[in-house]
């Protein structure tokens, strides 16, 4: 093999340094997309997108229920909730004072009783699958959120419009909590 062919061949590849090169950019392109994404924020909402479904369909069920049984609402809600009295979803009797605050309710009272909507087997077995609970599970106080206080509360208005909302909407960013509730 002449000299001339030996260099042509042997300058097909990349040197060490070139490699090394390539493989530090990658690292630091790859660091800056991470930094950038943010996966803590994106959590927080996909938690807060979970929690508006899920509002959305405890709502949902409480009105086909009411369509069908001709205007009536689930016993839960006629024999508990008073007209602007809200009340936390769930079978535990009480809830602590932190469990659903008012600050991040956007409530003029935090809420401390519950309203069992499980006990109604018509609603939970034909209108919805079962009482939700927040995806979180605990907030930030330390109540841990279960089928007894589910993170979610109903509140009834005096011309009978019922508003479901979640009790712990996480903060996306440092400056803005979402509320989330839907009312109808």
């Amino acid at each position: 093999m002449s000299r001339t062919a030996f260099l042509k061949r042997a300058s097909k590849g990349f040197t060490l340094i070139e490699l090394l090169i390539v493989i530090g950019i990658i690292g630091i392109l790859a660091a800056i997309v991470l930094v950038a994404v943010d996966p803590a924020k994106r959590l927080k909402q996909s938690r807060n997108a979970r929690r508006f479904a899920e509002t959305n369909a405890i709502l949902n069920a409480i009105l086909n229920y009411t369509v069908d049984y001709k205007g009536t609402l689930p016993s839960a809600l006629t024999s508990a909730t008073g007209a602007g009295v809200p009340f936390v979803i769930g079978s535990g009797g009480a809830a602590s004072l932190t469990a659903c605050p008012s600050s991040l309710t956007g409530l003029t009272q935090n809420v401390t009783s519950t309203v069992d909507l499980a006990a109604d087997t018509a609603l939970v077995s034909n209108y919805i699958a079962e009482i939700p609970v927040d995806p979180r599970g605990v907030n930030d106080a330390g109540d841990v959120y279960n089928s007894e206080v589910t993170g979610y509360y109903v509140l009834r208005s005096a011309n009978g419009r019922l508003e479901i909302g979640s009790c712990n909407p996480e903060a996306e960013d440092e400056n803005t909590t979402p509320q989330i509730k839907i009312k109808r």
